[in-house]
């Protein structure tokens, strides 16, 4: 076993001005985002311009912010919204959900489509096989904050937490892992070669879905909600359930029109 390593949560201090680690990779998440979007689009000639892709970016991460703050008062800390909704604004405090950022990016696709005369699979299609960077990236925050605790285990490779005595499995190396690194590479694999629109969104949320579904059983259940339904699933689970059955919908549908 090895012992989590405590980080200072304050990876940059000028003065007043502290910038923590999990903001930072947010930061570098959505910079290597948009380098990538920037890689596929001239790679691929996906007709793109830069100040588009600057604009998209621009509407995803305020899409994500306030979606995944959202998502997460709603999905995790419903008691806690209706007896305080002030801590809805208390994001220093942390909880973001990626159910609740998915959410919110979708909706700043389709706010930036209608203005800009995209198609909603034309604006989800294009940034899909990009997203897990910024997962990854998140997922790596979370460990050096020492949140997502793994559920108790003797494998040889278990961390014990800070202000714990026993072995955990690091979920969020593991959840890094997944959703950023395999997730990227079944993206990166599938759009080697044009797919018909919609196809790759549906192998996005079917193979997030399912990866985060597998992730869930080695990480410790939110102490206030434990396991939602049958004793074992988990709201990560419950919430990950409709993006698996929508994205398989969506790939047999997109085989079946084969429209571009």
């Amino acid at each position: 076993m090895w012992h989590y390593p405590q980080f200072d949560p304050v990876a940059i201090s000028l003065g007043p001005l502290k910038i923590h680690w999990y903001a930072l990779s947010y930061l570098i998440g959505i910079g290597i985002v948009w380098w990538h979007l920037g890689y596929r689009n001239r790679r691929r000639e996906l007709g793109w311009t830069d100040d588009q892709i600057s604009d998209i970016v621009t509407y995803a991460v305020f899409g994500v912010i306030l979606g995944g703050r959202i998502g997460y008062m709603l999905f995790y800390g419903w008691e806690t919204l209706v007896n305080e909704p002030s801590a809805l604004f208390r994001v220093w405090q942390g909880g973001m959900s990626f159910h609740g950022g998915l959410l919110g990016v979708l909706l700043a696709m389709m706010l930036y489509g209608r203005r800009h005369q995209k198609t909603f699979f034309q604006m989800t299609d294009f940034i899909a096989p990009s997203v897990p960077i910024a997962l990854g990236c998140g997922r790596i925050g979370n460990f050096i904050n020492g949140e997502l605790p793994g559920r108790v285990t003797d494998v040889p490779w278990a961390a014990i937490y800070p202000g714990d005595t026993i072995g955990r499995h690091p979920s969020s190396l593991y959840q890094a892992f997944a959703e950023g690194v395999v997730l990227f590479t079944l993206l990166w694999l599938f759009t080697l070669k044009p797919r018909p629109r919609v196809a790759t969104s549906g192998v996005f949320l079917m193979g997030y879905g399912t990866l985060r579904f597998c992730t869930e059983f080695f990480r410790e259940p939110d102490a206030h909600l434990m396991y939602v339904a049958f004793d074992w699933m988990t709201q990560g689970q419950l919430l990950s359930l409709p993006m698996i059955i929508l994205g398989l919908g969506m790939v047999i549908y997109s085989n079946k029109t084969r429209e571009v």
